[in-house]
């Protein structure tokens, strides 16, 4: 049996889905949710094959959801947004249904799914380009042991590279998050926050100081006192966003 979940908070459309499937006996439901919350949980109980899964939801998106997940399984995407379909492919996602969709077309990515496999339908590369499909980043999600931290992007001074993870700092807290600085530079506002550095993105409301540093190097002082290094690039990205 292909072990199935479907993740959407609207019951109609998750209903649809599980009729749908009633033409495919090889397919089980083996929960339906109506959030990521309760998503990220069933899927680590049940490890689906498969999952039906919504974009946007309360508490947090599909997307946000996948991030959590050291292996997600095979996804089809379920939305009303067709400007989500180029990233669900990007994503090497299944397929994607754009709502309201007709039995045929479920087939189809029903029969999509079995020709790729579960495997090479994995979602792991789907938050690559989120800011070009969902509007720039409003929150952070991350996992902090057994708990999910949802982290506002207004709060957040700067961010710094730390191998395999981003340490966010935010007021009083740092938090770890298992990305790349390149995937904030591209998911966060460019006109609100900055990479001045290979190693940091620093928000420019922050910045209360520019200071020479050795030859043509600088250092920015932020609110809190931290000092941050600037690069020659990072500069010229600085003083365009400023205005000077």
């Amino acid at each position: 049996m292909i072990k199935t979940l479907i993740i959407d908070d609207e019951p109609l459309a998750a209903q649809l889905v599980e009729e749908y499937l009633e033409d495919f006996p090889d397919f089980e439901v083996v929960e339906k949710c109506s959030d990521g919350f309760q998503g990220l949980k069933a899927i680590q109980r049940h490890k689906p094959d498969l999952v039906f899964l919504d974009v946007q939801m309360p508490k947090i998106s599909g997307f946000e959801m996948l991030e959590l997940l050291d292996q997600p399984p095979a996804v089809i995407f379920t939305t009303a947004f067709d400007e989500f379909a180029m990233k669900a492919f990007d994503a090497h996602a299944a397929d994607y249904l754009l709502k309201p969709f007709s039995k045929e077309r479920f087939a189809q990515a029903i029969e999509k799914f079995s020709l790729l496999g579960a495997k090479s339908a994995l979602a792991g590369l789907l938050v690559s380009k989120k800011g070009l499909m969902e509007g720039y980043a409003k929150r952070i999600v991350l996992k902090e042991k057994s708990e999910i931290k949802v982290i506002l992007v207004g709060d957040v001074r700067y961010l710094e590279a730390n191998d395999d993870y981003v340490n966010i700092y935010t007021k009083g807290q740092k938090f770890l998050k298992n990305k790349t600085l390149k995937f904030f530079e591209d998911s966060l506002d460019p006109a609100v926050f900055v990479r001045v550095h290979r190693s940091y993105i620093v928000k420019v409301s922050e910045i209360i100081k520019i200071e020479n540093y050795e030859k043509e190097g600088h250092l920015i002082k932020l609110h809190n006192g931290d000092m941050i290094p600037v690069s020659r690039t990072g500069m010229i990205k600085l003083k365009k966003v400023l205005g000077v």
